[in-house]
Formats: structure tokens, C-alpha cells, sequence
């Protein structure tokens, strides 16, 4: 713990008095927070290390640089961007700068009466505004317009007799664009657009030039094609990078050991684009380990072929992964690479990175060996076909490889799952939506995927590779990523404990924190009415898993150290980390150069903001399908469960589907409800009618937007839990909202 110096009765520096003196910083500015603890010299450090802690859990928010708030909260003077109208036609804005996981704040742009606030505004300009905060979100006054905004809209151009416009894909915009002939770019209507915002209105409405044409919406990959240019991933190699794809050849064995005589499986999704893991297990003939089991892991040696500084190795960072799409895949590396060369197919020769682990008979790993070899896999399995072949029926093409490799792998797993459940980590129950497109490419189905126990077989087995991986370069010393995974901030803990207090479910919030304390609440509620939605709530009450050249652990894991080794195909951290043992264990060519080390940090925070950003574009590229399956179902009705409470509706996923989307707090009634944060719950002022998280409901499909990805649902009449609730409902954070008209 640092200790300013200021004198005998300064404050410590710690978690707590940096947080007192960011509430008092209306700036949030480092150096005023810095002035008002009394920090000086050495204990900079300290405080610029105990801000990156908060900003990282979550407790608080980088607005810039050197600037810190509360999440949700904005400096008191913030740049911002004028981005629509709301229904009252009042302009609204964003800060030029958000870098939250959630969405930004609603702003109401006030404007200024200082002649240097500048005429009228319009969308993609920037103001200098002072804002204050208001019981849904903040006021801004203008002081000083600065311009016109680089930021592009993406959107659809639609053509009509009367104008031509811009529809943005964005939900949260309200506002179209007009768009002149001159400025079209050579747009055809309903074609999938990039735009600049533009100066000025014109029939009411703001302008926007035409950059970038992408193509017609009418296309099957549509979909697919919004997230993608919508979250700025980026789908053409170079051409530098293709060459150097097409110029390689197939790694020689020489110098590597020799793992073809050994029957090494891949089994993968169905769906599965490429094959960069593969396993096998027997047992140890070791009579010092007794009912031992020897497991290898082998994985694409991806290194051999994307060497440090080379242009393949370019834009594999700059990538950071693959992101994976209902119709599609943008991959990390060129196809030449992730689909032949690097791909663990069968009855070919491929040049691997394999960790070699021993276990006894309770599952503990006793040691382990890194090797770079050469294998031959012996069959690519589905989990499904693995599944059968557990289960004592394997299909007829997998008898062979049941006996020599299937067999021995289930009896492996045994005993590591049985180490793993003593370990006890986080264990959620999250069913994955897989959504298929037909050959027409529109959404044949949507389903949620079965949980085989093939799919846990190997995810053990990957994260038994990992954790060697880790072991070994710590051993020898060599700097790495670690995935760190920090256990729940204390605001999420204490927002846990309140809403399981509500449902009758005791959580001790000052006790220590472990992933079994979680799984007791899980079995807790796993046979009342919240079970579903427990899973969901536990879910979010967890930090991000992020990748970092400091290790402070994996807490949904239980481990103490934990490294992404076993997909260098498709994450460019698991590349790095294959270089680091490469040249840790003096593997031969291809290791982690000096200069890598010293960006280690850089290259954690940039490739855990692509992770972020693949996810993002994959979730909303599944709800844009989702919607455009649901459009021919507007107006039915469907069973649904809450899974979000907010002042302005109820979130509620379907049953059968798991589409989700909002019923608007307008349509619950003629009254006012009271948000009650902690119990998760919308309570009518008159009725007392209660809507809680987990709750199931009646609803019907007002409107599916499939260009937003956006579902509006309505309550069917008759069907709203009505309970009454038990005396007046105790809020202390509770709001009261105002049904809008």
C-alpha cells in the first residue's frame, strides 16, 4: 500500500481514496487527482497503477488519455458528437470518445448562447459542451462548435419519387439522411453504403455523402456484410500477404520428432472451418505411475510458416483473430494457410507444435514435454460421431480408430474430469444459438446447439495444454500473454447479493471469492423458477476475459496461470505464445524476437480490443439474421422470459429460438412504474403490478427490423404476471418512470 507525503495525516493511497477523489474531480483529470491525494514522486507509479486496476475491472471509465469517471459518467466539459434527433426533434449526441463495453449515455444537446456556440447543428458535428445530468442520462450546452465529424454512417440508400435516402443500421438512430444525386457516389437503390455526414439540412433532414458502395442488400450475405463494415474488421489481405501465403511450402520433417505412428484425432463442430488441434491418450506404462495416462495434444505449427515482422505476420495482428459468422468466416490468415497448409487434415503429413502430459489415476498432471514434430492425423471427427463412439457406438468408418485412440481418450477424461470438478470452476450452463442459412441464403432454422459431452472432452483437454504452456514459460522465464480472467468488481457483487437477498438466496458479499461460491448459488436455484435465468445473471456478474503480459490468474478457470496455446490458426495471442516456447525451449527457428518482447503489453491491449470487436460484430450479425427470421412471424405470439429490467421496458428472449428483444415500457400500461434496481423489477404505482427478471410471459412479435437486428414485443392481453407486491417497495436506488406518450 502507498502512502502520499503530505504529512502525518495523509491519507493512504488506496482503491477507495482514489475513487473519493474522482467523485470530487469534475474533470476527472489524472494530475487533479494526483493534486488533491497529495501524490508526488514515486507514488505517481502507484496511483497510475491503482487507476489502470479500476479502469480495468470496471469500476471506473477511461474518458481519454489521462481522464477517469464513473462509468456511465461524463467529464463535466466533453467533447461531443451530434448523432439525430428524438421523437421531439431535440438533438442528441455522443461523447467523441466512449470506450465502454456498454452503450454511451443519452445526451439532449441544449444549444448555447454565446455567438462562438455557432448556428444550427447538424448530424456528424462536433461541440465543446458543458454537461449536467439529468434523471435519464445529461443536458449539453453548447460553448464552441469545432466542425464537421469524420465519422461514416453505415446505412442502406433507398430511392423514392420524392428524395433519395440514407437509413442507418445502427438501432439507436433515429434519423435518416438525404442524400443528393450528385452526391451518390453511383448508389443504386437498396444498395449497402458507406456515408459521410454533411454540413447543413435539406427538407428537414440531415445530408450525407456517398464514400463507399458495398453491395445490394437484396444479396444473401447482406447480413453478414453490415456487422463486418459496421465494426471496421477487415475482410481483403493485402496482396503482399496472399503472395507470401501462395509462396509457401510444406514444412520439411527434418529436426522434428516423429508423431505420424501415433493415431492423433481432430474432432470439431460440424460446422468446423479449419482443424488446428489434435489429441490422443493411452495409458502410462510407467509402474511409478499406476493407472496412469498419457495425453498428447498436438497443434498447427503456425510459426513455421508466419515468421516475426513478415507481411503474413502484419496482418495476422492487426486481425488479432478470426471472426466467425452464420454464413461466413473472416479469418486471421489467408486460406492457402488456415485451410491447407496449417489445417490438421487426414492421411497428410503437418508440421506441429504437441505438448506431451502424464497423469495418475486421480487426474493430476505429474509432468509434461514440449516437442516440434511432425503428424498425421487418423481421423477427423465431428463431436457428434465422437459422441457415438463414447457412447459404444461408433460408426463403421471409426471402429479402428475407437479401439487404438477413441476408447483410450474417454478413459483419460475420466479422470481428468474428476480432477477438474475437484478444482471446481465456474460452471454455467449457456446454451449457444447456432443459426443456418439455407442455400438461398436467407435463415433455413435457428436452434440451440446440443451439449455433448465430446465438446467437454476436448475443452479439458485444450485447457490442460494451456495451463502446461503457461507452466513452461514461466519455468524457463520467458515473458508471455497470459488470458487473465479477474474475479467479480465489488459493485457487481454487491448488485448480485442484493438481487439474490429479493429471491430468497443468502450470498455473503465479504466472503472469499471463489467460482464454487458462484456454483453453489447456481444449485441453489437450479430447481426453482429462476434457474434459467440465473445462469445469465451469474454471467454478468463476471469481469471480461482479457490477455495480458501480467498474470494475475484465471478465476472462472480456478487456475493460477493460464495461456491461449492450442488455436494459432485463428488467434494471434496463441501464435505468440507459440514463439515464446519455440525460443524458451530452443525449438529452432521462428521464436519470440526481443522486440516482441518489449511490446507484449501492446500487443495484449490490442488484440483484446479485436476480440471484443469480433464478438460484437458476431452477436449482432446473429441478431440481424435472427430478426430477418422473424420478420414473417410478426404478429404471433410466443413464450418468453425477462432477462433484462430497465426504466424504459423489459428485455425477453423466446423460448423456442432465443431471439430477444424489447417490450417498451409504454406498453405495460396506463401508469407509472417504479424501477426497483435490486430486485430487478418494474412495479405499477397503482396496480402493483411486478415484472421481475425471470419472470415468463405471453408476448406477441410487434415488428422484426432485421436491418437494426431490433425485435419490438407487446404483452397479450391477459397474460402479464400480476402480483401483488408485499407492502411499498423499498428502493434506495429505485426510480421513478414516466410511461412516455
Amino acid at each position: 500500500m502507498a502512502r502520499n507525503r503530505q504529512g502525518d495525516d495523509s491519507k493512504p493511497l488506496t482503491r477507495e481514496s482514489v475513487l473519493e477523489a474522482l467523485a470530487k474531480q469534475p474533470q476527472g483529470a489524472k494530475r487533479d487527482i494526483a493534486r488533491a491525494l497529495g501524490v508526488k514522486g514515486n507514488d505517481r507509479i502507484a496511483l497510475k497503477r491503482i487507476l489502470k486496476e479500476l479502469a480495468d475491472d470496471g469500476t471506473i471509465a477511461r474518458t481519454g488519455k489521462r481522464t477517469y469517471s464513473r462509468p456511465g459518467q461524463l467529464p463535466e466539459v466533453s467533447v461531443l458528437e451530434i448523432t439525430g434527433q428524438d421523437p421531439d426533434g431535440e438533438l442528441l449526441a455522443r461523447p467523441a470518445r466512449w470506450e465502454g463495453d456498454e452503450a454511451p449515455p443519452t445526451i439532449i444537446v441544449i444549444p448555447g448562447k454565446d455567438p462562438e456556440a455557432g448556428g444550427a447543428l447538424g448530424v456528424g458535428e462536433r461541440i465543446l459542451a458543458r454537461l449536467s445530468e439529468t434523471r435519464d442520462g445529461y443536458e449539453a450546452r453548447v460553448i464552441k462548435k469545432l466542425g464537421a465529424s469524420v465519422h461514416r454512417v453505415l446505412g442502406v440508400y433507398r430511392v423514392s419519387a420524392r428524395d433519395c435516402r440514407l437509413a442507418p443500421i445502427d438501432r439507436k438512430s433515429r434519423t435518416e439522411f438525404i442524400v443528393d444525386t450528385s452526391d451518390n457516389g453511383g448508389a443504386a437503390n437498396n444498395e449497402l453504403v458507406l456515408a459521410e455526414p454533411l454540413a447543413g439540412r435539406a427538407s428537414g433532414l440531415p445530408r450525407a455523402r456517398i464514400v463507399e458502395r458495398l453491395g445490394s442488400m437484396n444479396a444473401p450475405r447482406a447480413i453478414s456484410l453490415i456487422a463486418i463494415h459496421a465494426h471496421g474488421i477487415p475482410t481483403e489481405f493485402p496482396k503482399a500477404a496472399l503472395d507470401e501465403a501462395e509462396r509457401a511450402e510444406a514444412a520439411a520433417h527434418k529436426g522434428r520428432s516423429d508423431l505420424r505412428n501415433i493415431p492423433l484425432v481432430t474432432i470439431d463442430p460440424e460446422d468446423a472451418r479449419d482443424h488446428d488441434d489434435a489429441v490422443w491418450a493411452g495409458p502410462d506404462d510407467d509402474p511409478g505411475n499406476k493407472d496412469g495416462h498419457v495425453v498428447i495434444v498436438a497443434i498447427a505449427d503456425v510459426a513455421h510458416y508466419v515468421t516475426t515482422g513478415s507481411e503474413l505476420d502484419r496482418e495476422a495482428r492487426k486481425r488479432g483473430n478470426s471472426a466467425y459468422f452464420p454464413d461466413r468466416v473472416v479469418p486471421m490468415l489467408p486460406e492457402r494457410l488456415s485451410a491447407d497448409l496449417c489445417s490438421l487434415v487426414d492421411n497428410a503429413d503437418r508440421p506441429c507444435l504437441a505438448v506431451r502430459m502424464y497423469f495418475d489415476r486421480n487426474g493430476n498432471k505429474k509432468r509434461h514435454e514440449f516437442m516440434r514434430a511432425t503428424m498425421r492425423s487418423a481421423a477427423t471427427l465431428t463431436y457428434r460421431e465422437a459422441q457415438r463412439a463414447f457412447d459404444g457406438s461408433p460408426d463403421a468408418a471409426h471402429r479402428d480408430i475407437h479401439k487404438t485412440a477413441l476408447a483410450p481418450l474417454w478413459n483419460a477424461y475420466q479422470v481428468l474430469a474428476a480432477a477438474r470438478d475437484k478444482r471446481d470452476p465456474l460452471a454455467l450452463d449457456l446454451p449457444e444459438r447456432r443459426v443456418v442459412i439455407g442455400e438461398d441464403g436467407k435463415v433455413s432454422s435457428i436452434s440451440f446447439r446440443d451439449r455433448l459431452e465430446s465438446m467437454r472432452v476436448i475443452e479439458e483437454l485444450m485447457i490442460q495444454a494451456n495451463v502446461a504452456a503457461a507452466e513452461s514459460l514461466e519455468k524457463a522465464r520467458m515473458p508471455l500473454l497470459y488470458r487473465i480472467h479477474e474475479q467479480p468488481s465489488q459493485e457487481k457483487l454487491f448488485a448480485f447479493s442484493d438481487y439474490l437477498r429479493t429471491i430468497g438466496i443468502s450470498f455473503a458479499k465479504g466472503q472469499v471469492m471463489k467460482p464454487g461460491v458462484f456454483n453453489r448459488v447456481l444449485a441453489q436455484a437450479k430447481t426453482g423458477a429462476h434457474a434459467e435465468i440465473m445462469n445469465d445473471v451469474v454471467l454478468r456478474t463476471q469481469a471480461q476475459a482479457v490477455y495480458s503480459a501480467d498474470n494475475i490468474g484465471h478465476f472462472g478457470l480456478n487456475l493460477s496461470r493460464y495461456a491461449h496455446f492450442t488455436s494459432p490458426i485463428r488467434r494471434y495471442a496463441d501464435l505468440v505464445v507459440h514463439r515464446a516456447l519455440i525460443r524458451a525451449l530452443r525449438l529452432g527457428d521462428g521464436g519470440l524476437t526481443d522486440a516482441e518482447v518489449a511490446s507484449l503489453s501492446e500487443t495484449a491491449e490490442h488484440i483484446s480490443q479485436c476480440e471484443r470487436r469480433a464478438m460484437a460484430a458476431e452477436r449482432d450479425s446473429t441478431e440481424r439474421y435472427v430478426a430477418a427470421f422473424m420478420k414473417e412471424r410478426e404478429g404471433a405470439t410466443f413464450e418468453a422470459r425477462i432477462t433484462g429490467v430497465t426504466r424504459f421496458g423489459l428485455f425477453v428472449r423466446l423460448k423456442d429460438t432465443g431471439a430477444e428483444g424489447l417490450i417498451p415500457l409504454r406498453t405495460l400500461g396506463q401508469e407509472y412504474f417504479q424501477h426497483d434496481e435490486k430486485r430487478h423489477a418494474l412495479i405499477g404505482d397503482r396496480s402493483r403490478t411486478t415484472y421481475s427478471l425471470g419472470d415468463m410471459l405471453t408476448v406477441r412479435l410487434v415488428e422484426a427490423a432485421p436491418l437494426t437486428g431490433g425485435l419490438r414485443f407487446e404483452l397479450t392481453e391477459h397474460n402479464a404476471p400480476v402480483r401483488a407486491a408485499k407492502g411499498p417497495p423499498r428502493f434506495q436506488t429505485a426510480r421513478k418512470v414516466r410511461k412516455k406518450r
